[in-house]
């Protein structure tokens, strides 16, 4: 009774401050003081599977996101910015600042997600600066103990196992099999619990409790909000369903929309909560998603389908095309950052790293895992900033698995990419041979005319480049050729059964109200 009055409490408080959409920021130009060691407190915000195209700030006609377009109008956006095509993979280039083959992980299970041990994370670089560090959602870089988010930097943490919550064969709990996204069993710091709710609510009221904690002792932190949703399985509360619903799209439509129409909500909840506190002054946000689109088509319940708005951008999650890793990359900082400014500079995850750590006044780590980005603090202090030419080297990594056959080495030519300022080179496998796709990405964003043809030296100046960095990734490939576990034997299941064995029925665990 006691823990049902709390959490009526704390909804109270949750749908009070719900209001509608709220102006949060002075859209003033930005002051001029440096943003090196500024220390701003940071609520990183990463959505799993929305792509460009699931806003309606990107041109999306269907979905009504009113809060993150705010949060997009007000904020500095980098309209050229990439990840990896998969989860683990860009969490990876997040947490290390280096390409995700350079820190072993080559896939989103079979234990190849696991970032390296040598590794030293962004939130213990940030832990040194002295920040307080939040993790509430989803990590998926390894389950086993070492691995676990509380011994790579992070103080507070509210986790599900493996990819998503559900997925038991995979790793995550079997209680969350029986009812996926409602009322989850989860991670708590080093506890099992059962939880109430929807999961996207949960974790932002986990979130948003500890950071009110952090504001109250006037203390730097990194909450870092990482969400399953909108990741399959497609399910969200009524509410937000009913509308797409009511216009004839199939429930598998209606549910994933529904979802991201709910993320938004609780970002508006969550600015409104930050404005409230006084906060929103010396706080940066950042909205990300962490891989293009997943469900390209929409289905409505006559059966029929129809392609979703992808922002005009081809392919999508697990594609070498631009739309498996341009993805929205908004930052907000009240009266430090400038509002509705573009930077179109060719930028990625693995900057998000050094960025971070110069704006918290940390050195970066050395070693031989370094973090390999570049800060962006020069492009937010001058959009227009010198920033050289690049390359970047993207594969989507997977073979060997239950759905190819292929050897690393016979994949190398298959789902790979290489992208610099001008160009975008694709090379994919097709009845056995690999089918080159060159896209001058500046006149053609949308990749409809290969000019492979037409540039022979381009695409062998950037094949000699892709296969230079393709053998210099052999050395890292730590989690490679390891052996499936089966559900039963994986680390979270074997952790709920001890618990239960050693302290009996898992216990309930709310959010503090806040």
């Amino acid at each position: 009774m006691i823990k049902m009055l709390l959490r009526n409490d704390c909804l109270l408080s949750a749908i009070a401050c719900a209001m509608p959409l709220l102006a949060f920021a002075d859209t003033g130009d930005a002051e001029a003081k440096p943003l090196s060691d500024s220390r701003p407190n940071i609520i990183f915000i990463l959505t799993d599977d929305q792509g460009m195209g699931d806003l309606s700030c990107m041109g999306n006609r269907i979905l009504k996101t009113p809060h993150i377009d705010q949060l997009y109008a007000q904020s500095t956006r980098f309209t050229d910015f990439h990840v990896s095509s998969t989860c683990s993979p860009t969490r990876a280039a997040l947490m290390s600042g280096r390409r995700p083959f350079g820190v072993g992980v080559t896939h989103t299970i079979l234990q190849r997600e696991r970032l390296a041990l040598d590794v030293v994370t962004l939130p213990e670089t940030l832990k040194e600066a002295g920040y307080a560090t939040g993790l509430f959602g989803k990590w998926h870089l390894g389950d086993e103990l070492t691995y676990l988010p509380q011994n790579r930097g992070f103080d507070e943490v509210l986790m599900h196992g493996a990819g998503g919550i559900g997925q038991y064969r995979w790793g995550d709990f079997e209680a969350n099999t029986e009812n996926t996204y409602f009322n989850s069993v989860l991670l708590h710091n080093d506890t099992v619990v059962k939880t109430e709710g929807f999961c996207t609510n949960l974790f932002f009221d986990a979130a948003l409790s500890w950071i009110h904690q952090q504001h109250e002792k006037v203390e730097p932190y990194f909450a870092y909000i990482s969400l399953n949703a909108p990741h399959s399985p497609m399910i969200a509360p009524q509410s937000y369903k009913q509308r797409f619903l009511d216009m004839g799209y199939a429930e598998i439509t209606a549910a994933r929309y529904g979802m991201i129409e709910n993320i938004d909500d609780n970002v508006g909840r969550m600015m409104s909560k930050l404005s409230e506190w006084q906060a929103l002054e010396n706080t940066l946000i950042i909205f990300m998603t962490d891989n293009g689109m997943a469900g390209r088509m929409l289905v409505k319940q006559d059966g029929s389908k129809e392609p979703a708005f992808n922002a005009g951008m081809r392919g999508g999650k697990a594609s070498p095309f631009e739309g498996g890793s341009r993805v929205p990359s908004f930052w907000y900082w009240q009266g430090r950052l400038d509002a509705g400014v573009d930077i179109s500079a060719l930028t990625a995850h693995i900057d998000v790293y050094p960025t971070l750590a110069e704006l918290a006044g940390s050195a970066l780590p050395e070693g031989n895992l370094a973090p390999m980005g570049r800060s962006m603090l020069p492009l937010f202090e001058d959009s227009q900033a010198e920033w050289p030419e690049r390359t970047l080297f993207l594969h989507r990594g997977r073979w060997d698995d239950f759905w190819s056959s292929l050897s690393r080495e016979e994949s190398r030519y298959n789902n790979a990419t290489v992208r610099t300022d001008r160009w975008r080179l694709v090379v994919e496998l097709k009845d056995g041979e690999p089918k080159t796709t060159l896209s001058d990405i500046r006149n053609d964003p949308g990749e409809t005319i290969n000019l492979a043809g037409k540039y022979p030296e381009v695409v062998e100046e950037l094949k000699r480049a892709y296969d230079q960095w393709w053998d210099s990734t052999t050395p890292y490939l730590i989690n490679e050729g390891l052996p499936q576990m089966p559900s039963e034997a994986q680390p979270f299941p074997r952790m709920y059964e001890q618990q239960v064995r050693e302290s009996g029925p898992i216990p309930y665990w709310t959010p503090g109200c806040f």
